[in-house]
């Protein structure tokens, strides 16, 4: 590493607070450490755990950085001893467990992959949490099936615009919920067979006109009051999934219609996963979702880029929920 800077420009949280907490500061390269490499970042995803850490909710695992950002796409400028594959020069996206809103991270090899053929850094860098994370709750949690039926709320999200095309493109019929007609019209192109506007429509009356009594799966971010709802909108043996609570975290829930339905609800969070989940994950995306990426049968979609220095507003327009797909920020 010695023709690396001894220190780089990064973004920490001076405080919990408000998208104005989020501060430039001088930091230490990092050295990668056994089994990875190090990244010289060119664009870092935005996510809403980010806002829950800067607001002091969310805080990162034992071990890992406290800078913000959990996924990045560079070229890989140094490897730590047993780096597997990757080499000096390599351009990689890289789900990372913090240290991403920076102009170098280190991230485990095995939870790096290569850019998706025809991908710059700003897409590449919006692929890993959102596909991490639906991959591995909607068909490994969720056990979603060809020909089976599947709501996604929040669909013009960064993660619902993911799970409406991976659901859509392995054959399940999909349904999503968002907030305004444009973004149900969003929902629509990249898949869904039925956009919800939950400002207008119940989603449960929704599902339930369209489908033999329900749907077979829910990948909820919502929570709070849509649990009960979402214990409605399920068919028998169906299956809940929990992966944010943008509602809350509690609900009131009669617990009846899961014993009588045989109903499955879980959850999960992605960041305090370990390494061993994280690249098996990242081994069965490459292997399934990377040609659907490369040959455009899915998309991702970034919806507004800001350059590292100006994370604050790329926090604020999180906030704001006007976005769709996903924002990135540019090294």
């Amino acid at each position: 590493m010695a023709d690396l800077p001894e220190t780089m420009t990064a973004i920490e949280i001076a405080q919990a607070g408000g998208p104005e907490v989020l501060t430039p500061c001088e930091r230490p390269v990092p050295q990668p450490g056994i089994g990875e490499v190090l990244i010289r970042v060119e664009a870092a995803g935005v996510n809403r755990p980010d806002v829950m850490q800067r607001q002091g909710g969310y805080p990162p695992p034992e071990g890992a950085s406290d800078i913000p950002g959990l996924e990045v796409a560079g070229e890989v400028v140094a490897r730590g001893r047993d780096a597997g594959r990757w080499q000096v020069g390599d351009k990689v996206t890289a789900l990372v467990a913090g240290g991403g809103y920076a102009h170098y991270c280190t991230a485990p090899a095995v939870q790096c992959l290569p850019w998706p053929e025809g991908f710059d850094a700003m897409h590449a860098a919006a692929i890993p949490e959102t596909h991490f994370t639906v991959y591995s709750n909607v068909f490994d949690r969720g056990g979603l099936k060809r020909g089976e039926a599947f709501l996604v709320h929040g669909g013009s999200s960064g993660i619902g615009t993911t799970a409406i095309q991976l659901a859509s493109a392995f054959g399940a019929r999909v349904f999503a919920t968002a907030g305004t007609d444009a973004k149900c019209q969003v929902c629509r192109d990249l898949g869904a067979e039925r956009a919800i506007n939950y400002r207008a429509e119940d989603f449960v009356e929704v599902v339930k006109g369209a489908t033999r009594g329900g749907v077979d799966l829910i990948l909820d971010m919502v929570g709070g009051d849509y649990i009960p709802r979402d214990i409605k909108a399920l068919a028998p043996e169906g299956r809940l999934v929990l992966i944010a609570f943008l509602g809350g975290p509690k609900a009131d829930v009669n617990f009846a219609p899961v014993m009588l339905k045989r109903l499955t609800i879980t959850g999960s969070t992605l960041r305090a996963r370990d390494v061993a989940f994280k690249a098996d994950v990242a081994d069965r995306l490459h292997r399934d979702v990377w040609p659907l990426l490369e040959d455009g049968r899915a998309k991702v979609l970034v919806h507004q880029t800001f350059p590292l220095d100006k994370a604050a507003d790329a926090h604020a327009l999180m906030e704001s929920s006007t976005h769709i797909g996903k924002i990135v920020l540019t090294v």
